[in-house]
């Protein structure tokens, strides 16, 4: 029994699969945090380009009448 926990021990074979597991953990935890980080800005520019894009169409149509 002390020989399998000494083999047990020295066996590295999974370690590279918890390394990965962890890396990919923290990238997609920064995605996360990157993509809440500028959702507010983005969502604020896509409603005054829609607003201008509005006004430009009512303007355009105004002046072709």
């Amino acid at each position: 029994m002390i020989k399998f926990f000494k083999n047990f021990r020295k066996d590295e074979d999974g370690a590279v699969t918890v390394d990965w597991v962890v890396l990919t953990a923290a990238v997609v935890g920064l995605g996360i945090a990157g993509v809440s980080t500028v959702s507010t800005g983005i969502g604020t520019a896509a409603t005054a380009i829609s607003a201008d894009l509005a006004t430009d169409t009512a303007t355009a149509a105004a002046q072709s009448n």
